[in-house]
């Protein structure tokens, strides 16, 4: 069991200050966001908190992976510093996968440790990012170069907030989700086959359904593996490897996370079918349904020599020796190490333009 709750439903924002009564965690709150959800969510999440009795700091960093570094970082801990006299701080979370990891690592390093909690609100976030404890800031060598396990008091989950989402970003959601049928739930995989129309409609049953079930399948995972020491964590990286290079190689706007890790999961696949894993038939099963929900087919105005580059800094790959998650069918996942250059090479060739 992870240490902490996953609470999910539909329209419960206003219980949140009653959710976290029991935590132990203070009395006074530091919002962390953009100003986009702030506006949207920061106002009445703030106004439910002073109503029970919390004091509120909100501050905000810019919307993209780019507020995910050490000089945002920096500029946060020292507003929140100068907020934090003679208080008892806890952080709040309110945002994507970017807000998230960036307010879980200042929480990690200011003082040393406060406690925090993940209110996600991207479908990417809910599903995947906000659960593990997991926090990190990129570097320009990579993504998540420094970082610690810091997990948070609770995840809070309101999938309401996804009906602000703009179609991108469902789609980058849905990426994750895909990966999550792969490794470990082909029904997963079918459910989304038959029904991803519907997210972007946000019909609740659909959200509700894959939120929680991807939300299941990533506390196992990280319950029995938690700061990744064991292995059993890695499977989560599938379609990462190549999706984290891919992601910066861009520079973290050409690219979002998902699209990212699309293409990283057909090249992931690709090489589990050069490697006599996967068959073909799967093979254009898993791209068929990536390019359905609208991700891309092609890695365009990226260099090979830049992806390779950046995938040797990759924290799967240690003194030499690379590390790959493949997929033998949708729904089991093998970590393999030492593949040849050369197939790693022509797999991502094949979808280079």
């Amino acid at each position: 069991m992870i240490p902490y709750a996953i609470t999910i439903g539909h329209g419960i924002l206003g219980k949140f200050p009653r959710s976290i009564r029991s935590l132990g965690l203070g009395k006074d709150a530091v919002i962390i966001s953009h100003p986009f959800i702030q506006r949207l969510y920061g106002a009445p999440l703030s106004a439910a908190l002073k109503k029970a009795g919390y004091t509120v700091k909100a501050v905000n960093v810019p919307e993209g992976e780019k507020s995910k570094s050490a000089s945002y970082a920096l500029r946060l801990i020292k507003q929140i510093s100068t907020y934090d006299v003679d208080r008892k701080i806890f952080i709040i979370a309110l945002g994507g996968g970017v807000v998230g990891d960036l307010a879980g690592f200042v929480a990690a390093i200011y003082k040393r440790g406060v406690p925090y909690i993940q209110v996600p609100t991207t479908l990417l976030a809910q599903i995947d990012s906000s659960i593990g404890g997991k926090t990190a800031i990129d570097l320009e060598t990579g993504k998540n170069m420094v970082g610690a396990f810091y997990q948070p008091s609770l995840v809070f989950t309101d999938t309401k907030l996804l009906k602000t989402l703009k179609p991108r970003q469902v789609r980058n959601g849905l990426a994750e989700a895909i990966k999550y049928g792969i490794i470990g739930d082909a029904k997963l995989f079918s459910y989304i086959e038959a029904n991803h129309q519907k997210f972007f409609k946000g019909e609740v049953k659909a959200l509700n359904f894959i939120v929680r079930r991807c939300a299941a399948i990533k506390a196992r995972i990280v319950a029995a593996d938690e700061k990744e020491t064991k292995g059993l964590r890695t499977v989560l990286n599938f379609g990462h490897t190549v999706g984290h290079a891919v992601e910066a190689a861009g520079r973290y706007d050409q690219y979002h996370h998902g699209e990212a890790v699309g293409l990283g999961m057909r090249v992931a696949s690709r090489i589990s079918v050069s490697m006599g894993l996967l068959s073909v038939k799967e093979e254009e099963r898993v791209n068929r349904l990536i390019s359905s929900v609208g991700l891309p087919e092609r890695i365009v105005g990226v260099r090979l020599a830049k992806i390779l580059d950046l995938m040797r800094h990759d924290k799967k790959f240690t003194a030499g020796h690379n590390r790959f998650v493949l997929t033998p069918k949708i729904g089991r996942v093998k970590v393999v190490r030492d593949i040849p250059a050369a197939i790693i090479t022509e797999a991502i060739q094949n979808y280079l333009s």
